[in-house]
């Protein structure tokens, strides 16, 4: 079984989250706590294989837990939980050791997807592509020169990616996955070298026409 502890200053969204779990044979709630400061007592209480955290709770925050546990090597293999896409609290909770963010609204198998695979090591960095990116794009040529298909990515290049798609830096990218600059750009390069195209605005409509991100 792989044991969940939730933190989250609201009852529903406890109580709905249980319930969805109640449903996957293998994940179970260890215990649920209210804000951070009971967080940090039922996370060091229970060493739960996976913790799904609320971003924005009253007092404490998410983000103050994750520095608090992280600090003191304490920090569980995390989730973030928030009900929209908060691109600053994204890069920030990243860079205080979180595994990656999840909407509040998610679904049964994609909650489930997200926990299996934190547990067993994985990343979830999926930002959304917001309609500012978007509307960037339309003006680009939906067609590509690349070899069909082209050759696999790696999962950090795949990270990247996805980060790229959110409109982030090199910079931000760099500091998020807590690598130098220049490392980003390398992996940024064979990202445009593998999907065959020249720039990563053309590099996120083919990671999106391909299903990456």
């Amino acid at each position: 079984m792989i044991r969940v502890v939730l933190i989250d200053d609201q009852t529903l969204v406890r109580r709905g989250i249980r319930a969805l779990l109640e449903l996957a044979g293998d994940i179970t709630i260890a215990a649920e706590a209210a804000d951070g400061i009971e967080g940090a007592v039922v996370v060091r209480r229970e060493r739960p294989d996976v913790v799904l955290l609320d971003v924005r709770m009253p007092g404490a925050t998410g983000i103050d837990l994750l520095r608090e546990l992280q600090g003191k090597g304490e920090l569980p293999p995390t989730i973030l939980l928030t009900t929209f896409d908060d691109d600053a609290a994204l890069l920030e909770g990243i860079k205080a050791g979180a595994r990656g963010y999840l909407l509040k609204d998610v679904s049964l198998e994609q909650l489930t997807s997200a926990i299996r695979a934190v547990a067993a090591g994985e990343t979830l960095i999926r930002p959304a592509v917001t309609e500012r990116v978007l509307r960037g794009l339309e003006h680009v040529r939906r067609t590509f020169d690349a070899l069909e298909p082209p050759d696999p990515l790696t999962k950090r290049e795949v990270e990247i990616l996805r980060l790229m798609a959110g409109g982030y830096s090199y910079r931000e990218i760099a500091e998020a996955l807590g690598t130098a600059e220049g490392t980003i750009k390398n992996h940024a390069s064979s990202i445009l070298s593998k999907l065959g195209v020249r720039d990563r605005t053309r590099a996120v409509l083919k990671a999106l026409e391909l299903g990456y991100i």
